[in-house]
């Protein structure tokens, strides 16, 4: 067989081979590139979500105070809870700032995946919190409506 032949064959494996390497290796960023991307964006929405929760709650404390007929909440428990929340998204962006780098593709996946989570259990909390906000201010307007009556 011909060198030139047996070589020109050898080198061209070896480019086809060094062509897939980067190709995976290039797949492999890009999906890691998006998953810190996506990691982000979930700690931001959980955040805005916990916000929107501490918020909601001192609203719905400020209106209650206001009455003195309606039942008392531990606005301290509820404000803790939040904040206890805010805390964990701390260490969850801690984590993403000095792990996220060297982190294997199933612990960012795994992270995402706790945020989803969290996030899952907190919507039908902002969910009741917005619907009792509501009922509250109906509540509310109702008894000045009928104080004014009087």
């Amino acid at each position: 067989m011909n060198p030139y032949l047996t070589f020109g064959v050898a080198a061209c494996l070896a480019i086809l081979i060094l062509l897939a390497g980067i190709a995976v290796l290039r797949k492999r960023d890009t999906r890691r590139g998006g998953s810190l991307r996506d990691l982000l964006d979930l700690a931001d929405r959980l955040e805005a979500d916990l916000k929107t929760c501490r918020s909601g709650l001192q609203q719905a404390h400020a209106v209650m105070s206001l009455n003195p007929d309606l039942p008392a909440a531990s606005e301290k428990d509820a404000r803790q809870a939040v904040d206890a929340g805010l805390r964990a998204l701390l260490q969850q962006r801690l984590w993403i700032r000095d792990r996220a780098p060297q982190a294997t593709q199933q612990e960012l996946d795994q992270a995402a995946t706790s945020m989803r989570d969290a996030r899952n259990r907190l919507q039908p909390l902002l969910q009741a919190l917005n619907q009792a906000q509501t009922d509250l201010n109906s509540a509310m307007r109702e008894q000045i409506r009928r104080e004014s009556d009087h």
